[in-house]
């Protein structure tokens, strides 16, 4: 089994006449914090459709802690956990409910979800929220909820599509922090997808995908090199990014 909770190699798809990606390739390595930079229309967001299994990958391999997503979807699928970047909960159910109807869609029983529910709420500082309709949240909230609905199941892998958009700054923060401290705590990995330089830290693992290409890949003080991450980014990808 790969010791990489994500691996994608020559990864190539198309809309039509469209080239979204052309010859991907990228690792997150067990408990790391993987920044997936980009600015919009990068390919970003079709990269993690194709890891979801939302569109088939036709070109190229992608395996999630070891599991070829094509020929072993299931098991791959077991070991990730997703927030895209459009709100995914029921706003008029309470967050406990979509937790309980996440949980039971991975099969876990409703003895099992209880506890599970109560243990990923605690994590993400919303357990005294579990009776509460999503609607009365913030959006940092929400976003933790969203965090947690993830857990549930005990992913190896979390995929986080520009997960701090529409937050205000403190809120960004806050799920930024959560993220990076779930990694500490539960040893889970994170594909970071975002567009916003400052949220991606020195030792951090980078891609930074540009026109579907993956231009440059690394520690992110090693990519950024002597000039810093915006002049090095602003280089890869041409000032008009």
């Amino acid at each position: 089994m790969s010791t990489d909770a994500l691996r994608i190699t020559g990864l190539s798809h198309s809309f039509g006449s469209v080239k979204a990606l052309s010859d991907v390739s990228l690792t997150v390595p067990r408990g790391s914090f993987t920044a997936l930079l980009g600015v919009n229309g990068a390919g970003k967001t079709t990269l993690f459709s194709l890891v979801t299994r939302l569109y088939s990958n036709v070109t190229g391999s992608i395996e999630v802690a070891g599991h070829d997503v094509r020929r072993q979807p299931a098991q791959a699928m077991a070991r990730l956990g997703v927030v895209f970047q459009s709100r995914a909960l029921d706003a008029d159910l309470s967050v406990a409910q979509n937790l309980a109807y996440h949980a039971a869609l991975h099969g876990i029983s409703r003895k099992d979800a209880r506890n599970r529910i109560e243990q990923v709420l605690a994590q993400v500082g919303l357990d005294s929220r579990a009776g509460d309709r999503v609607s009365a949240l913030s959006g940092g909230q929400q976003r933790r909820a969203e965090i947690a609905r993830a857990l549930i199941h005990r992913p190896d892998l979390l995929l986080l599509d520009e997960a701090t958009v529409g937050l205000d700054v403190k809120s960004r923060a806050e799920v930024l922090a959560l993220t990076r401290s779930l990694i500490a705590s539960e040893g889970v990995s994170a594909l970071w997808a975002t567009h916003i330089l400052d949220e991606i830290q020195p030792d951090d693992d980078l891609v930074i995908l540009h026109k579907g290409r993956v231009l440059n890949s690394g520690k992110a003080a090693a990519v950024s090199g002597p000039s810093g991450l915006t002049q090095a980014f602003l280089s890869l990808t041409g000032a008009a990014a």
